[in-house]
């Protein structure tokens, strides 16, 4: 009999050999219905860059029966990667959606980007999933960009496992990326499984539940095995590794703490039932192991997930809040629910006009079918439904709750709207992305490529809530901005194969900030003559500093008869709508407190428009005499540099205003941990190849902003004053 998947059918042979259960597409739809939703998991597959994750994807469709033959990334057919760029460079840049089965399960999957640039698709992508496969190479172990993705899942809650792939490498060190699970990311890692052997000498993996150790066979890339009993060389440290394994699930669930205080042995069905609530409760990490690329591995890696993701079904019910009222209001995962979806991802695609991927929360969708959306307040109606592969389309007549699919007809919606019944509207939380820190000038090379250019960066920005566009008033430049230079070497590259636009780009320039040192205040009078009518408006004003990252705020302590509150309210816009020019250079300032602690006003002189005038100005002066500065972004930077080179490596960077946080040696190369401005890292890529002939690898991703020392930002503000103002 099979046990959860973690023992074969009596129908494989005599036990010895196996084949994964895999159903095909149309096979499992009966199976797998919205009347069993606990038959259905929807996971994403995350990691830094170059661990594996779409390699991953691929033997997942593979060994489930979704595709006939795993595509390779460095071959340029991998599925999931269906964009062009994503071919050329090797690398995964948009989150792409398909559907499975393994085990008479649904298994719904979203493989996202590793690259720092494209964390938006990882963000809307975990807002959406019920759980998550967290990738980590066996050599890198915890990367910076894994790092950030944990963060996100952490964000969300989402009950995670870890696949520790490329055990096949030379360097590889199981144990050592299990440590660095604990030490990095602060959790609570529990391998289920050990290796084989490792780099060239990996074959196969010891399960610990069952004791026994798995060979994949070479002959037909791994889609059959074979079960054998532990290599003697290895029974001391699977004994080891089990009881540890034990224990550590004893102390996180109270049944087999219970059998663990009774000297009992926990059987095969009660260890999988307890790591299954430890791991939805967030508590533990079931770590698994293998090769993706040499198909060792991953079908175990399909058996947890059955095992121990989520169902809809496992989650609490979704949280939201009536529009009119603003009251709670509550979805289960359920058909019989008034519908509830959010679309978290919107694409432009070329057969089929908008696209709008939602998942479905409860309810049922149906095609033709109109819909609310809550934040617009609009009806909507669902021209088509459909299932996606990648960038293959399957129409479908409805969605049910705990689907996530991608509809068509939509003539308004963004990215983290609602979707709801008519009769019983609900709004959910909307998605909150992080600002661009980069930016280019663009021009259409003629009069032509204007009005294609205006249609591609719209279309596009609705697709990526990080991609800005603007139009410098000063220049009257337009100007785009995103999280990297390969973001916007991406969008410029789109623009000309998608949309046949033609254009010069400018240099990338750094997304600065401003804001204040110091505290500043003003008593500020205006009076003036306007034709034949006097303005009047008296406020006193005073700014001071925020913690980092607090926004801005506006606050008033002056009592009605002071000043009327519709007066209080025109201050307090016109502050805030001057936020978005500094005065050094012109930069939107931020983490600043604005405080409204006097006035005057006269019943025939005074009106909104004066005092939004005598705001912004009082804002004006306030901030000058609170020692206003230049911030610009610092990038978390890690670099993998061979241990002959760590010296030039090191030099380098610190010539870049570089702050070495930590150096640690990785096999045979040592790692880099520094913290660099963005506008020293431009062109990165090409000096550390010169300086390491070619040798070392570097990454990069956002930490914060930081004060731009005295001596630049005068430097600056004599350049740019008065260039770059933002509207």
């Amino acid at each position: 009999m099979q046990i959860h998947g973690w023992k074969l059918r009596a129908s494989n042979s005599c036990g010895q050999k196996g084949k994964c259960s895999a159903r095909a597409l149309n096979d499992g739809d009966a199976v797998a219905s919205h009347e069993h939703l606990e038959l259905v998991r929807n996971i994403g597959i995350m990691a830094h860059i170059d661990a594996g994750k779409t390699t991953t994807t691929e033997r997942i469709l593979f060994y489930t029966g979704r595709v006939h033959t795993p595509g390779e990334v460095h071959e340029g057919s991998a599925q999931m990667d269906y964009m062009d760029q994503e071919r050329e460079r090797g690398i995964t840049i948009t989150a792409a959606a398909t559907t499975c089965f393994w085990r008479d399960h649904r298994v719904n999957i979203i493989d996202t980007p590793g690259h720092v640039d494209f964390t938006v698709e990882v963000e809307r992508s975990l807002r959406v999933l019920d759980g998550a496969i967290a990738v980590f190479c066996a050599v890198g172990g915890v990367e910076p960009q894994s790092e950030t993705v944990w963060r996100q899942a952490d964000k969300y809650r989402v009950p995670r496992m870890a696949f520790i792939n490329k055990m096949d490498r030379a360097g590889a060190d199981f144990g050592r990326a299990v440590r660095m699970i604990v030490e990095r990311l602060g959790a609570n890692p529990v391998p289920l499984q050990l290796p084989v052997g490792s780099g060239d000498e990996f074959s196969g993996v010891i399960d610990l539940l069952t004791m026994t150790a798995r060979f994949p066979d070479r002959d037909d890339l791994g889609f059959t095995w074979t079960d054998r009993s532990i290599p003697d060389e290895y029974a001391a440290d699977a004994a080891a590794a089990r009881a540890a394994m034990i224990e550590k699930l004893a102390e996180v669930d109270d049944e087999i703490m219970q059998l663990y205080l009774d000297e009992a042995e926990p059987t095969l069905e009660q260890l999988l039932a307890g790591l299954r609530r430890a791991t939805l409760a967030n508590a533990l990490v079931p770590v698994l192991c293998g090769s993706a690329f040499k198909n060792n591995g991953v079908q175990r890696l399909l058996d947890a997930v059955v095992d121990f993701m989520p169902s809809p079904l496992d989650l609490p019910p979704v949280e939201g809040w009536r529009p009119k009222d603003g009251e709670p209001e509550s979805r289960k995962a359920s058909e019989e629910e008034p519908l509830c979806a959010l679309a978290f991802k919107i694409v432009a695609d070329p057969y089929v006009g908008r696209l709008a991927y939602a998942r479905i929360y409860s309810g049922t969708l149906k095609a033709g079918g109109v819909v609310l959306n809550a934040v617009t307040g609009k009806k909507e109606r669902v021209n088509r439904i459909l299932q996606m592969h990648a960038n293959k389309r399957e129409e479908v007549k409805a969605a049910h709750a705990g689907e996530i699919v991608a509809l068509v007809g939509f003539k308004q919606i963004r990215t983290g709207d609602t979707l709801c019944a008519l009769e019983r509207p609900i709004l959910l939380e909307e998605m909150v992305f992080p600002e661009p820190v980069i930016f280019v000038a663009i021009e259409p090379k003629t009069k032509a490529d204007s009005d294609k250019m205006n249609e591609a960066m719209a279309g596009l920005s609705e697709e990526d809530p990080t991609f800005k566009v603007m139009k410098d008033p000063e220049t009257g430049q337009t100007v785009i901005s995103g999280m990297g230079e390969l973001h916007l070497e991406i969008i410029t590259d789109r623009m000309q194969r998608e949309y046949g636009v033609a254009a010069n780009v400018g240099k990338p320039q750094v997304a600065y900030r401003e804001s204040i040192a110091g505290h500043g205040s003003v008593d500020y009078r205006l009076e003036r003559q306007a034709g034949t009518k006097t303005q009047f408006a008296h406020v006193k004003l005073a700014v001071e500093p925020a913690a980092a990252g607090a926004g801005e705020s506006f606050s008033s302590s002056v009592s009605v008869e002071t000043l009327p509150g519709e007066y209080v309210k025109a201050v307090g816009e016109a502050c805030l709508q001057a936020c978005g020019s500094g005065i050094l250079a012109g930069f939107p300032l931020v983490d600043l407190i604005v405080r409204l602690e006097g006035g005057s006003f006269d019943e025939e002189a005074s009106s909104d428009a004066a005092f939004r005038s005598a705001g912004a100005e009082a804002f004006r002066q306030a901030v000058q005499a609170a020692k206003p500065v230049l911030l610009e972004p610092v990038m978390k930077v890690e670099v993998v540099v061979p241990m002959d080179n760590v010296g030039d490596v090191t030099g380098h960077l610190n010539s870049k205003r570089a702050r070495i946080i930590k150096m640690e040696p990785r096999g045979d190369v040592q790692v880099v941990d520094a913290e660099v401005p963005l506008s020293e890292m431009f062109g990165y890529a090409t000096q550390v190849r010169s300086l390491t002939q070619g040798r070392a690898s570097y990454t990069m991703q956002f930490s914060r902003y930081e004060r731009v020392p005295d001596r630049i930002a005068k430097e600056f503000a004599q350049r740019y004053s008065g260039v770059w103002t933002r509207s």
